[in-house]
């Protein structure tokens, strides 16, 4: 049979087997184990397990050693139980036994552990894994309670506890808290019962350790309040705040720079916002709404009133009505409309007391600065409105209602019960003072007239001021109709005059014919020509054999009015087309005589015929020499015949031949004198040119002449100017070399000089050196042997005393 041998080194140790009672034992050594065949090697030869100092290890199953089964030497094990083992002997695992988180069987490092040192104000956080005994040290615990421990110091770990975590320090500095929350219901440190979820500050300066049923919502940083910000406070819930002051939840308010210079809000307090001081200058007023009150509460719906210089934090509840302002500066020609919204009494400028009700207007006057009551409320900034010679507003006062017109020159303000009026004209009159008294087509002669009327000034842009007071230049000899339609009568003005509309007066607007043929309403316009002016038109005529013709005739007009007789006035405007009114008369009287005559006979005498037509004959039988038109005054003083076009295309044809004939021989005629004429100045040109000719080349050869002797003049004295130069230029050159060399030589010896007396000074220098040092040196012998010699001497004074005693025999006591 064979047998093995194990030799066991001392501190390691065997787990045998024995077959046959399926016990293992444990063999330490040293020790030559042999096996005999019904033992079998189960583990080792393994290290004993060292637990240095400072360390523990965890040992698993363990046996009870204190309760062996067979006479001390076989032991059960406690599958399931824990057990630390501290710093001591080194000693075996018995089997069964294991280290949990070793590395191997041989190495043990991964297993052994320091043991935790807590450092002051630290903490170890422990929880129970069975139901804890209470011991002279540690009270009773339950599974699964928690509790800490406090350093500083070194736990001992326990096979019934288990390690957390580590628990280290708050550090709480002055203007911070930390904020905790309850993780269930405990008593805290202080002393104060924590219900579940509950939270709350922990403001004491220093190291805070957090308990075990507390948690860490977070670090709270103070809030610097200084005597610019606030702190716009809410709470959350019914409490007595940091000042002893009791609050309701919602309630709001502030905390300032004179309650504390650093605020940390508490778990029942809510920061809203930070709110910065407010600052009103000398000038600067605000309105505050729902201002607080004395007992600390905004009055809802009040408005209050701040003037600066001042300084203030708007409250929970208040807020500007139109923020900051700045107060309103009134200049010697500016006023306020001011109105009253509620019922108060007021100061005038000049002092007295007023009371006014709502709905009451007045005006302040500047120069001042005014800053409004809380009472009033619309408030209108006026400005006196400078008015030229010829310009004007319109005023409407809003408690009678009655429109006037102010003019200048003067500078008007408008009183409190007055407003400016808009006066509104309408579509076309506007157009037609854009244009200066008349629109129309722009081939009416007419237009032309109305350019030198036009006001710029009554227009900005496109569009008229309607406060404005209407004006318009009514140009020479012209009038203007303007109507009233209040007091429903009507004036006349006669240029050249400025034409100023009251508030209800208006322009009466002439519709007009125009054109050639006259065309109804071509022209709008509120000026009337008096003339002396001229009318053309084109009258359609048919003579009493039938030939129908087209004449085109010019009549001048004139209007003859007694000014300063309203009936003599009235009646220019009583035909409204004055010219649609004259060419239909003229027309008339003209169709009526040529239709008595025939063609042959009118084309002879048109002029006579035409113009007795129309100015009719006298008793004598003479032509009048005008015709006078009742009913508007006007005056035809002439008339003329511009042309005679047969309407018929035959009678056009001949009477187009007969005047191309007539214009031919004309032509030809003309032609002719005009060659002969050119032939005689082209000969009389040809002469002037020869003769031009022949006097600019003479003058050409003088000045060739001249051009050759100044070149010769030039040519001598540029030979003489460069040999003279030439010559000059040596000579000079010769004596700057002269110069130089003097000059050089001059140089050379005061540097010689220079040099010679830098080498002298230098050797003077070193020969007075050499000396004063032989002089020092000397100095310091004899000094030296002075010294030596006064120490011998003394050395010699005091030697001779001590000598002598020694020779007497004292030495020895």
């Amino acid at each position: 049979m064979s047998r093995k041998i194990i030799g066991i080194l001392p501190n390691y140790y065997v787990h045998v087997l024995d077959l046959n009672t399926n016990i293992t034992t444990v063999e330490i050594g040293p020790q030559n184990l042999v096996l005999q065949d019904n033992h079998s090697l189960e583990a080792g030869p393994l290290p004993f397990v060292t637990i240095p100092p400072g360390h523990y290890c965890r040992v698993e199953h363990p046996i009870d050693i204190n309760k062996p089964i067979v006479d001390g030497k076989l032991y059960e094990l406690r599958f399931g139980h824990r057990e630390i083992r501290l710093h001591g002997d080194p000693f075996p695992l018995f089997p069964g036994e294991r280290l949990p988180e070793s590395g191997s069987a041989t190495d043990y490092s991964r297993a052994i552990k320091r043991l935790p040192t807590i450092k002051a104000d630290h903490g170890i956080h422990l929880s129970a894994l069975v139901d804890m005994e209470e011991t002279d040290t540690a009270p009773a615990r339950k599974a699964g309670d928690e509790w800490q421990l406090r350093g500083p110091l070194t736990y001992l770990p326990k096979p019934e506890e288990q390690v957390v975590k580590m628990v280290s320090p708050i550090i709480i500095t002055p203007g911070h808290a930390v904020r905790l929350r309850a993780r269930q219901a405990f008593t805290d440190a202080k002393g104060i019962y924590r219900c579940t979820g509950e939270e709350w500050l922990v403001r004491d300066i220093g190291a805070y350790l957090p308990d075990v049923y507390e948690e860490v919502v977070e670090e709270v940083d103070a809030y610097t309040l200084t005597p610019n910000n606030a702190l716009h406070i809410r709470a959350n819930c019914n409490f007595t705040d940091q000042f002893g002051r009791g609050r309701r939840i919602g309630e709001e308010w502030l905390v300032k720079y004179d309650d504390t210079e650093s605020y940390i809000p508490d778990v029942t307090e809510e920061v809203v916002n930070e709110v910065q001081l407010t600052v009103l200058s000398h000038h600067q007023y605000c309105v505050v709404v729902n201002p607080l009150g004395d007992d600390g509460r905004p009055r809802l719906g009040c408005r209050e009133l701040r003037k600066g210089p001042k300084t203030f934090f708007l409250h929970p509840g208040e807020k500007f009505e139109r923020g900051i302002q700045d107060a309103i500066i009134l200049e010697s020609d500016e006023a306020l409309l001011v109105t009253a919204q509620e019922e108060f009494d007021d100061i005038t400028e000049d002092g007295s007391k007023v009371h006014r009700t709502p709905g009451d207007r007045w005006m302040i006057h500047g120069p001042t600065d005014y800053i409004p009551r809380t009472e009033i409320g619309n408030i209108q900034r006026r400005k006196a409105t400078p008015l030229n010679e010829n310009e004007g507003i319109y005023v409407r006062n809003v408690q009678s209602g009655q429109v006037r017109a102010i003019l200048g020159p003067q500078s008007y303000l408008l009183q409190a019960a007055e407003e400016l009026y808009e006066k509104e004209l309408t579509p076309l009159a506007e157009e037609i003072l854009k244009e200066g008294g008349g629109v129309g087509d722009a081939s009416i002669r007419k237009i032309a007239y109305f350019d030198g009327a036009k006001d710029p000034s009554l227009f900005k842009g496109n569009k008229r001021d309607k406060t404005r007071v209407v004006t318009y230049r009514c140009p020479s000899n012209c009038a203007v109709q303007v109507y009233n339609y209040i007091e429903k009568t009507a004036r006349v003005v006669f240029g050249p005059d400025l034409v100023v509309l009251d508030p209800h007066e208006n322009f009466n607007v002439l519709s007009l014919s125009a054109g050639k043929p006259k065309k109804e309403n071509a022209l709008k316009t509120i000026c009337l020509m008096l003339g002396p002016d001229f009318i053309s038109d084109h009258i359609t005529v048919e003579a009493s054999d039938h030939a129908r013709l087209k004449i085109a005739v010019s009549m001048n007009n004139e209007f003859r009015v007694e000014r300063g007789n309203p009936e003599s006035e009235a009646m220019l405007f009583s035909v409204p087309d004055f010219i649609g009114f004259a060419c239909r008369e003229v027309a008339s009287k003209v169709r009526g005589k040529v239709a008595s005559i025939p063609f042959e006979q009118f084309h002879k005498h048109s002029a006579d015929i035409i113009t007795a037509a129309v100015f009719g004959k006298n008793a004598d039988g003479e032509v009048n020499k005008e015709v006078i038109f009742t009913a508007n005054n006007l005056v035809i003083t002439n008339i003329y015949i511009q042309s005679i076009e047969p309407i018929d295309h035959h009678m056009r044809d001949s009477l187009s031949k007969s005047v191309q004939m007539a214009i031919e021989i004309s032509t030809k005629s003309i032609e002719r004198s005009a060659q002969h004429e050119a032939q005689r100045t082209e000969q009389k040109a040809k002469g002037e040119l020869e003769r031009q000719k022949l006097q600019n080349e003479k003058e050409a050869e003088e000045a060739r002449k001249e051009l050759l002797e100044l070149q010769a003049v030039a040519a001598a004295v540029e030979s003489s100017g460069q040999a003279k130069a030439e010559a000059q230029a040596q000579a000079e050159r010769l004596l700057i070399e002269g110069q130089s060399a003097i000059e050089l030589a001059k140089l050379k010896a005061e540097a010689t000089r220079i040099e010679m007396e830098a080498e002298l000074t230098c050797q003077t220098k070193m020969q007075e050196a050499e000396v004063q040092f032989l002089r020092e040196q000397n100095e310091l012998q004899i000094k030296r042997a002075k010294d030596l010699s006064k120490i011998e001497v003394s050395y010699t004074l005091f030697t001779l005393p001590f000598r002598t005693v020694l020779e007497f025999g004292f030495g020895e006591e």
